[in-house]
C-alpha cells in the first residue's frame, strides 16, 4: 500500500500568489520541501506538540530546503509546526519517523535522495520564459526515477494559455521506497488531487496545456 508522499514545491510559483510574503522578494531558485505526508490520517497524536529544540541539529538544512516564505523571520517555525501537527503526528506510527527529529530528518534525506533539481537540469528542463510540454516533463521524471510522480500546476489565469508547474509529489511505500503515485483501485479515500496554495489552487497538470516553469517572480 502507498504510505507517504514527499511534496517538493516550486517557491517561485507560490510567490506569484503571495507577493507580500516575507521571502518572495528573493525566493530560492530551486525546488524545496512542502512536506512528508502519510496517505491516511490514522492514529495521529494531536497532543504531541511541536518543539523546535528537538530539530536544532537540522536547522541549517531546514532553513535552506524547507523554507517558510509566508511568516516573518521572528516566527519562522510556524510552517514546520503546522506540518508536524497535521502530518508528522500521523507519520510517527512508523518507527523510522517516530520522533520530530526522525520525521524532519527523514524528509530532508528523501529530498536529497530524490534530487529533483538535478534531475530536471539533467533533462534540460529549467526555468524559462518559454513553455514546455507536460508530456516531456513527465517522460523525463519517469525515465529518471523509474516511477510516476504526481505533477501539480496552477491553471491558466484569464486570458493566458499556459499552466504553471507548482508542485511535484513523490510517493513511497512504508519501507520508504519510491513507488508510482497511483491510488489503489480499492482505496476508499484516494489521494487528494487539489491543494490550496496561497490564494490559488494547484491541481493535477493537464497533458495538453503548455507549461510554464517560471524563472522569476
Amino acid at each position: 500500500n502507498l504510505y507517504s508522499w514527499i511534496h517538493v514545491t516550486n517557491i517561485l510559483c507560490f510567490c506569484f500568489l503571495q507577493m507580500d510574503a516575507n521571502d518572495c522578494h528573493d525566493p530560492p531558485k530551486y525546488w524545496t520541501i512542502h512536506g512528508l505526508w502519510p496517505d491516511r490520517a490514522e492514529d495521529c497524536n494531536r497532543t504531541w506538540h511541536f518543539n523546535v529544540t528537538e530539530i536544532k541539529d537540522l536547522m541549517s538544512d531546514m532553513r535552506q530546503y524547507w523554507p517558510d516564505v509566508l511568516h516573518s523571520s521572528l516566527n519562522r517555525t510556524q510552517f514546520w509546526k503546522h506540518e508536524w501537527d497535521k502530518h508528522g503526528t500521523c507519520a510517527a506510527t512508523l518507527e523510522v519517523l517516530n520522533s520530530q527529529k526522525k520525521y524532519f530528518g527523514k524528509a530532508l534525506e528523501l529530498y536529497q535522495h530524490v534530487d529533483l533539481n538535478g534531475c530536471l537540469l539533467k533533462a534540460g528542463i529549467k526555468p524559462s520564459s518559454s513553455y514546455y510540454k507536460m508530456t516531456a516533463i513527465k517522460e523525463a521524471l519517469t525515465s529518471f526515477y523509474g516511477v510516476t510522480p504526481k505533477i501539480q500546476c496552477l491553471p491558466p489565469e484569464e486570458g493566458e494559455k499556459a499552466q504553471t508547474i507548482g508542485q511535484i509529489e513523490f510517493c513511497f511505500t512504508k519501507e520508504l521506497q519510491l513507488v508510482n503515485c497511483k491510488a489503489p483501485k480499492d482505496e476508499s479515500n484516494p489521494m487528494q488531487t487539489h491543494l490550496n496554495l496561497g490564494t490559488g489552487e494547484l491541481s493535477v497538470c493537464s497533458d495538453t496545456l503548455p507549461t510554464y516553469y517560471p524563472s522569476e517572480v
